[in-house]
């Protein structure tokens, strides 16, 4: 009998990782044989763990924190999606080629227009936060042609220079600082900043949720203020445990070529 093939994320730090018990849940479904585990690469080591890996037989991995960067500089061929977030957070060993792609973007779109059942075409779609997290959704969300496409940042500068590096590749937005928001209302809000990790409110205007919004945190297993801020004006909210498990499908099925079903094991995770 063959081995199964290898699957890894490589993060530091990495013990927290659901990526194993995800990708193994959905091998046992479609009856792929593979075994996934976890990788703690230094913290200055992200490249020699990956060769080591394929060295030893790996045949794909997810990348997370804080090696996304460092994954879009070593892969060899990028996914347009991946050029467009300027980070890899799956790779494909494939003979002497690593393939990068970004399946983080395409996983929160299918998580609110599957999930959650919330239509992103020709909606006032809100993008909180010009860093790395922000920059991956950017794309995917442009692609469903939503009504408007704001980001907002804290400091404005940082989120025009990113809406002027991606209108170079013909995604269009418009960019903003918070205190522009005033008096402005959305159907969409993401929040892809990081102020929930240190349960920092964000200065948004209650007038920001419009009357059927979705409030949409990246982070997931806390309610943040912002979630908070949402569920106080009486619109829907959601965190991101189902971007976490759509990007996954999303890069299993770049793998194995097959799609797994996402609901019960998003079921499973809600009720633990």
């Amino acid at each position: 009998m063959n081995d199964p093939d290898q699957y890894a994320v490589i993060g530091n730090p990495i013990a927290h990782s659901k990526s194993p018990l995800i990708h193994n849940r959905f091998a046992a479904q479609t009856g792929q044989a593979l075994r996934y585990v976890a990788l703690l690469a230094p913290l200055d080591g992200f490249t020699t763990s990956v060769h080591d890996f394929i060295a030893a037989g790996g045949r794909g991995a997810n990348v997370t924190v804080p090696f996304k960067e460092e994954a879009y500089r070593l892969a060899t061929q990028l996914s347009p999606r991946a050029r467009a977030a300027g980070a890899v957070n799956t790779l494909t060993f494939t003979g002497h080629e690593i393939l990068g792609d970004n399946t983080d973007g395409a996983g929160l779109v299918r998580d609110i227009s599957r999930n959650l059942g919330q239509p992103i075409r020709a909606q006032r779609v809100l993008l909180l936060g010009a860093g790395g997290a922000a920059r991956g959704c950017l794309q995917p969300l442009h692609e469903e042609s939503p009504a408007q496409l704001v980001l907002a940042n804290r400091t404005p500068g940082k989120a025009l220079a990113l809406a002027n590096e991606l209108q170079a590749q013909g995604i269009l937005l418009e960019a903003c600082g918070f205190d522009e928001l005033a008096g402005r209302s959305f159907d969409l809000i993401i929040n892809a900043t990081s102020a929930g990790l240190s349960d920092s409110a964000l200065a948004l205007p209650d007038s920001l949720f419009a009357a059927n919004a979705l409030a949409y945190d990246l982070l997931y297993g806390r309610v943040t203020p912002f979630m908070a801020q949402a569920r106080r004006c009486g619109v829907r909210v959601a965190d991101g445990l189902g971007m976490l498990i759509e990007q996954a499908a999303i890069a299993f099925t770049l793998w194995r070529g097959v799609q797994p079903d996402t609901t019960p094991l998003l079921a499973e995770l809600r009720g633990a």
